[in-house]
This record gives structure tokens, C-alpha cells and sequence, in this order.
């Protein structure tokens, strides 16, 4: 696992691996965090590109200390992130597929979109990795996953892990298919957890708490707890067992969250499932537009 940036080694680190510089193609909430990253990290505002229609004032500022903004670079850059919403891919991207089959390593953080969609529009012989990171990234404390195809090199992967450490920990991953169960869990686990502060506030309340009180207590001790699980290294069954007397308060709570049947534990799991489940639709769906795609313009020749 590759940690987030630890010191103002890695800009010189960014730049040796950058030699022809990186295009970030989109640079929404994911890709201006990223940006923030590398440009914080100590990358030279200049080697990078972003091609993004509607840019927003920070990014605006960021052209003034040197990011290029809507250039065509003048050779391929060393890597290209692709930060475009799924919907968007095809036409976005496309434009670009000269850079394909080439020496590139692309980096994509578009949910849904698969190795092999990615190669249809660059190139079988791209070098590709996929990656999932999730919305704590915004704040550099995300963790991301990646898996590579077949023609990303150990290196493409570590230049990989180097571009993501921007925004929080990276993990490798054995096999795509292990994707949707990532998004299910980490991709879409923030949402989760905002609902158990929403949840355990709304439930304070109701015990008597003033709204307001209620949501503090319930949005720092979710907070702190997880802080807490995060440093200490312990397993989380352990923790739970040290905050928990017989007899206790805690218990008592826990013996409603924790019923075999109807408790925390088989709702996660029915909704982790349901998550990949339609991560595997949604994927599904988008490779099937892809294809009718790719017949269209073959129609056209």
C-alpha cells in the first residue's frame, strides 16, 4: 500500500517521472484535488495540462502560476489522467486517442468505465490503469485502487501510485473484477458513514439532545473513532470489545445493531452487495453503449 505525500522529495520525484509532462483531461472535484496534490507536492505548474471546458476560478488561478489550460500539447505527455464523468468518456476522449498505443500511461478515475472500454477508445496497446478513489480525497485523506491492463508496466503502475498518493493511500489490485466489490465498499462506503452520523444524530435528538448538540457529538465521535481505528492498527472487533462492560450501555445497544438478522451487520452486507451488484449494471451499460458506438462509426466508413 502507498501512502499519501510525505514531504517536498516528492516534487522532484513527480517531475523526474514527468519528463513530457502530464494532461489531466477534466478537472472537476476529483481532478482539481488531484491537481491541488501534485501542484502542493512541488510539481511544476507548467508540465501540466488540463483540458476542461468550464474551468473554474481556482483552476483559472492556477494558469496564471503556469498550468496550461485547453493546449494541445506538442508531444504525447508522459501521463494522462482522465478525469471525466462516465457518460462523458467517449466523446472526450476520443479526440485524444492519437496519444494511444504509444508511450502514455493513462490513468483513469472514471467510475464504471472498464479496462477494456478504455482500449476500445486508445488502443489495445495503451498502457492503462484504472483507479477508484472515493470523495475523502478531496481533503487528501482518500485511498484509491488500481489494477492495470495488460500492457501497464511496473513502472506505469508506480507512476500511478505516485499521482494518486496526491489525494490520500493507494492499493494495488490482482483483478478488475475485484473493482465493483471496491466500489461497493470504499467508493461508495463515505456515503455510508455520513448516514451513521446522520442516523445517530437524528437518534439523539430524539433522546432528548438539542439538534444541534446532537450532530456535534454524533460527527466527532464517528470522527474520532475512526481516527482512533486508523492509528492504533487494532482490529475493529477489538476496539469495539475495549468500549463495551457487560451489562453495560454499550452492550445493550449493540445487542439491537448486532441481531443475526435484522442488525448492522446483514444490512451492510446486503447493501455492499447490492452496491457491486450495480456497479456490474452500470458497467454493463456502458460497455454496451461503447459497442453501439463502435458500430456507428464503422457504419459510416
Amino acid at each position: 500500500m502507498t501512502e499519501g505525500y510525505a514531504g517536498g522529495s516528492e516534487g522532484a520525484a513527480l517531475n523526474a517521472l514527468l519528463p513530457q509532462g502530464l494532461l489531466l483531461l477534466g478537472c472537476g472535484r476529483m481532478g482539481q484535488a488531484m491537481l491541488a496534490g501534485w501542484l502542493e507536492a512541488g510539481l511544476a505548474p507548467e508540465a501540466v495540462t488540463v483540458i476542461d471546458p468550464h474551468p473554474s476560478d481556482w483552476l483559472a488561478a492556477q494558469v496564471t502560476a503556469g498550468v496550461r489550460l485547453n493546449e494541445t500539447p506538442e508531444v504525447p505527455p508522459s501521463a494522462f489522467v482522465i478525469a471525466v464523468k462516465p457518460q462523458m468518456m467517449q466523446e472526450a476522449l476520443a479526440p485524444w486517442a492519437r496519444f494511444g498505443d504509444g508511450d502514455t500511461t493513462f490513468l483513469s478515475i472514471a467510475a464504471g468505465t472498464t479496462l477494456a472500454g478504455l482500449e476500445a477508445i486508445l488502443g489495445a496497446n495503451s498502457r492503462i490503469i484504472r483507479a477508484m478513489p472515493n470523495t475523502p480525497a478531496a481533503i487528501g485523506r482518500g485511498i484509491s485502487a488500481i489494477v492495470g491492463n495488460d500492457r501497464a508496466s511496473e513502472g506505469d503502475l508506480t507512476l500511478a501510485e505516485r499521482l494518486l498518493a496526491a489525494v490520500g493511500q493507494v492499493v494495488r489490485l490482482a483483478d478488475e473484477g475485484l473493482m465493483d466489490a471496491v466500489t461497493a465498499v470504499s467508493g461508495s462506503g463515505p456515503a455510508y458513514v455520513f448516514l451513521l452520523i446522520e442516523t445517530l444524530a437524528a437518534a439523539g435528538e430524539r433522546a432528548g439532545l438539542p439538534a444541534d448538540l446532537a450532530l456535534v457529538l454524533a460527527r466527532e465521535t464517528v470522527a474520532g473513532a475512526g481516527e482512533l481505528a486508523r492509528r492504533s492498527g487494532e482490529d475493529p472487533a477489538i476496539l469495539r470489545q475495549n468500549v463495551t462492560s457487560p451489562g453495560g450501555t454499550t452492550a445493550a445497544a449493540l445487542e439491537v445493531l448486532m441481531d443475526p438478522e435484522r442488525g448492522f451487520g446483514p444490512l451492510m452486507e446486503a447493501a455492499v452487495a447490492r452496491a457491486a451488484a450495480r456497479g456490474r449494471e452500470l458497467a454493463g451499460a456502458v460497455r454496451g453503449g461503447e459497442a453501439a458506438q463502435t458500430e456507428e462509426r464503422e457504419g459510416k466508413r
